[in-house]
């Protein structure tokens, strides 16, 4: 080989990959379990408890205003008022309307334009003979 011919050399290359895959697998099992104890205590509190009591009293007469809440003694007072409208109602009549029912019977003629569809179905003789076949 001359110095001009140069000389061609292929050279092969390895390349390696990894690939990672994972599973599950069961090893073992494992229970827990809770236990509870129990124990009594003697517990000592005092305690207030308040009741109240409602009471309606109805009183149905006109006042000239709102009535503000009050307090006697032990007891608030709440005053319960509502508007009242008064109104005169009179009936006047200011018409009649009279409605009469009338039959009559006669009798008409017109003429009118009647159709009717109808099929009709042809075969070819020298059709069916082929489908014979």
């Amino acid at each position: 080989m001359t110095g001009s011919e140069k000389e061609t050399q292929t050279l092969l290359t390895v390349e390696e990959q990894v690939g990672v895959r994972k599973r599950r697998q069961v090893t073992g099992t494992v229970r827990a379990s809770t236990f509870s104890h129990e124990r009594e205590q003697s517990v000592e509190a005092d305690l207030s408890m308040e009741t109240l009591e409602v009471e309606r009293v109805p009183i149905g007469r006109f006042v000239d205003g709102p009535i503000p809440d009050r307090q006697d003694g032990d007891t608030t007072v709440i005053s319960v008022i509502e508007e009242v409208a008064t109104v005169e109602v009179r009936l006047k009549l200011v018409e009649e309307v009279r409605i009469t029912r009338r039959t009559t019977v006669g009798r008409m003629s017109d003429t009118v334009t009647l159709r009717r569809q109808e099929v009709v179905i042809d075969r070819d003789p020298a059709l069916e003979e082929d489908s014979e076949v």
